[in-house]
């Protein structure tokens, strides 16, 4: 389920790792063709560099993983709490394009409350890295049920695929979905109740 690092992933600071990428994107963009005198390409190395360690592959050093704080149930809420249409925007690892769609999820309390936007700030932080849809559905369930400190959470992924949608099949209306549901979602009543909460 973890994400694959190499055990020396964060020897280099977020400025090399830029200077390093872009080095490379600039031979890459050589190698196509392409003139980097030109002014609307001259800037382009640094920006994707800057893109994938700063932007959409953040999520890979744990230093940016989001802090949750936890807050007593004193509303004694006993019924599921459902944070649905959470954007998804993520990177296919291996075509290193888009993933997009949404992400729902529910848990049911053990006795402490999330605040509403963490949610969907651990949502993103498992987005912003390579990933597969299969990984990135497990990884933000295992988080929330470790901090949440219950088996009682559920994550549904509804997402498509720009590696299916804008090169190979060139498949434009289909998505994907994947689902974690554990603890009390296991039952068929509780899955079903929040199935149709999300309009599954």
């Amino acid at each position: 389920m973890e994400t694959p690092l190499k055990a020396d992933a964060f020897a280099l600071s977020d400025e090399e790792k830029i200077e390093k990428i872009e080095d490379h994107f600039r031979s890459i963009l050589d190698i196509l063709g392409m003139d980097l005198t030109d002014d609307s390409l001259a800037k382009t190395p640094h920006r994707v560099a800057k893109m994938y360690v700063k932007e959409i592959f953040s999520g890979l050093n744990p230093e940016n993983k989001p802090e949750v704080t936890l807050f007593e149930n004193k509303y004694q809420y006993s019924q599921m709490l459902v944070e649905k249409d959470i954007a998804v925007f993520s990177t296919c690892e291996h075509h290193l394009v888009p993933i997009y769609g949404k992400a729902h999820v529910a848990y049911i309390s053990n006795g402490e409350v999330i605040g509403l936007s963490k949610i969907n700030r651990i949502v993103k932080y498992f987005c912003k890295r390579p990933q597969v849809q299969e990984r990135l559905t497990r990884q933000i369930a295992a988080e929330l049920r470790r901090t949440l400190k219950t088996d009682d959470v559920a994550v549904v992924i509804d997402a498509a695929h720009m590696c299916v949608a804008a090169r190979g099949v060139e498949d434009v209306n289909s998505t994907t979905v994947t689902a974690d549901l554990s603890g009390q979602f296991q039952k068929e009543a509780t899955r079903l109740e929040f199935l149709r909460y999300i309009g599954f």
